[in-house]
């Protein structure tokens, strides 16, 4: 039976928690800062625990990382 290959796509945007948790950047950042507000721009920062629905996809795009 062949390996299953991880979605490279998945693998540059996400990482797994060492309790297996998915961590992601934050939504929202790339462009178009000027017409978000400061507290929005400030809470946006570092990265992010995808919710349980969200994560149930990643891992399916990857599935050696568990």
């Amino acid at each position: 039976m062949p390996k299953m290959k991880t979605k490279s796509g998945a693998k540059k945007r996400f990482r797994m928690t060492a309790t297996g948790l998915v961590r992601a950047g934050q939504a929202g950042k790339r462009h178009g800062m000027i017409k978000r507000t400061n507290k929005f721009i400030r809470q946006a920062r570092g990265t992010t625990i995808l919710s349980d629905q969200d994560a149930r996809i990643v891992r399916i795009y990857m599935p050696y990382d568990r």
